[in-house]
């Protein structure tokens, strides 16, 4: 059984290079260095999101449900995988209230507060 290609060096983290391919069938061999591109930066739990975000047409609801996580959560996992690809993720111009929403937004998902309290709390912001 193949083992996994890890796409960042145990080490020291730096992005890792593949060096040589080797052809299964007739075992023609390319040496050099390749890069591995900017997926095998991201690690497993990364990589089993996206799939779910990709099967899912990137539709979060669907992705809050299949994976029973909170829409705060599925931004959050979503702006580490852009961060992991080496993008940065749009930020607002206050993140302070952008967290505060989540909170707010999260809690509500939780039903540890109510619609109304939850609409209050968000007009306040």
């Amino acid at each position: 059984m193949p083992k996994k290609l890890i796409g960042k060096c145990p080490v020291c983290g730096k992005d890792m290079k593949v060096t040589e391919l080797e052809c299964p069938g007739c075992h023609t061999q390319v040496s050099g260095q390749f890069d591995l591109g900017k997926f095998s930066r991201l690690n497993r739990q990364q990589l089993e999101f996206v799939k779910v975000f990709i099967r899912l047409r990137g539709n979060i609801k669907e992705v809050e449900e299949e994976m029973g996580i909170s829409y705060p959560t599925v931004r959050k996992k979503l702006d580490e995988v852009i961060e992991a690809l080496g993008y940065r993720p749009e930020e607002s111009p206050d993140d302070e209230a952008v967290e505060k929403r989540n909170e707010v937004l999260d809690a509500l998902d939780k039903g540890e507060i109510d619609f109304e309290e939850a609409k209050t709390k968000l007009e306040e912001l």
